[in-house]
């Protein structure tokens, strides 16, 4: 017999023998589909997040003190000087800004409400790419003469002044700092599903005249380009270590090392679940092994007369091992389709974009048939072994 034979033989059992086939191979098909599914709504999920991180730039990093190794924040950690002169002399440094957090209430003639006020420059309109969705961003001109200005994220806007247009009018921050209205950024929908907490820009020089957390919490900046963000990240802290005689005193962290911590963490919980998983694999292999050793039990007769018919043993061998791996395989076919449908029913309540590579697939395909192989060995190596004159003799 030649390959394709045996193979038409493997599937005419298949057919003669439906119930039991399906059994044989149900361990086969929940592994796979259960594999399957999470690699699916894993890359999904990952996909997703490093969609969100993307909105805000692949190039940003931030620069702050050290705190891992028990630095604290100084008074003249930042100062609009180190600024100029990292943008100035640092060639991998697109644009830079310092950053100044505050909390407290937003108060219109409308209504109130408490949210995370940021004092900062004209330079962070673009490196976080802010989309506005009226008026304007401050600019220079209003940081260098410490203009009371104010510009709200879109739901803060709503939450104050209801339906009416925030732009022009007037709000009173930190309960006695009057500010106009000169902007409204536009709301950034999230997959994530995360309520984004209330902001409020202002330049950071009005911050700063009301008091308001006199030092500068950090630096956020923009690499010229994404191969250079290390180097504009490296660049920007020695400058600083140098102006300010502290090395050591600052660190670091950027939006690209943020996605590969992500990509890490979603691919080690990835490997776990598929793992865990994959343990029906085995035991599916184990059923297939099981029933193997009853067919051969079954058709001893059968390979008696193969066997007196010239049939030589490692054709017994390949004929038993065949219709394992065609079993396993059908397994992973069925397990390859209801994985993916189970990940896009998964997914779209989740609103996740279910995603399957077809190097998954293919994968999938072959391991199940690896499982026909290795657990098919041990009865189709047996059913060779058989003496044909034993065999003939069996009822």
């Amino acid at each position: 017999m030649n390959f394709k034979e045996f193979i038409f033989v493997a599937l005419e059992g298949v057919r003669n023998n439906k119930l039991r086939s399906f059994l044989t191979t149900l361990g086969i098909v929940i592994g796979i589909a259960a594999v399957i599914a999470v690699i699916a709504i894993g890359e999904g999920g990952k996909a997703m997040i490093i969609g969100e991180m993307e909105k805000f730039g692949t190039n940003i990093y931030q620069i702050y003190p050290n705190y891992r190794d028990g630095e604290y924040t100084k008074p003249r950690d930042f100062t609009k000087e180190d600024v100029e002169v990292i943008k100035k002399i640092s060639p991998e440094v697109k644009w830079l800004s310092p950053m100044k957090y505050s909390r407290g209430e937003i108060r219109s003639s409308l209504g109130k409400k408490n949210a995370r006020i940021i004092g900062t420059t004209a330079d962070y309109k673009l490196i976080r790419s802010v989309e506005l969705a009226r008026g304007r961003f401050f600019n220079e001109e209003d940081d260098a003469v410490g203009r009371r200005v104010v510009v709200l994220d879109e739901k803060l806007g709503e939450e104050i002044f209801g339906r009416d247009n925030p732009v022009g009018q007037r709000v009173m921050l930190w309960n006695s700092q009057p500010a106009l209205v000169i902007g409204v950024i536009k709301a950034r929908e999230s997959q994530l599903g995360m309520e984004p907490d209330r902001m409020a820009y202002v330049p950071i020089s009005f911050m700063e005249g009301s008091n308001q957390w006199r030092y500068v919490n950090s630096l956020i900046g923009s690499a010229a380009s994404k191969d250079t963000v290390y180097k504009a990240m490296d660049r920007t802290k020695l400058i600083l270590e140098r102006r300010h005689n502290s090395p050591g005193h600052y660190d670091s962290y950027s939006m690209e090392e943020e996605m590969k911590t992500v990509n890490k963490i979603t691919g080690i919980m990835g490997l776990i679940i598929s793992s865990i998983a994959g343990v029906s694999l085995l035991v599916g292999g184990i059923g297939v092994m099981n029933i193997m050793l009853v067919s051969v039990t079954e058709r001893t007769r059968e390979i008696g007369i193969r066997m007196a018919l010239g049939a030589k043993r490692k054709d017994i061998l390949m004929q038993f091992l065949i219709e394992a791996v065609v079993l396993c395989s059908i397994g992973g076919v069925i397990g390859i389709i209801l994985g993916y449908g189970g990940a896009m029913v998964v997914a779209q309540f989740l609103n996740l974009p279910p995603l399957v590579s077809w190097w998954t697939a293919l994968g999938a395909f072959i391991f199940s048939a690896i499982i026909g192989i290795f657990f098919g060995i041990y009865p189709a190596n047996k059913a060779s072994k058989l003496d044909p004159i034993v065999a003939l003799r069996r009822e």
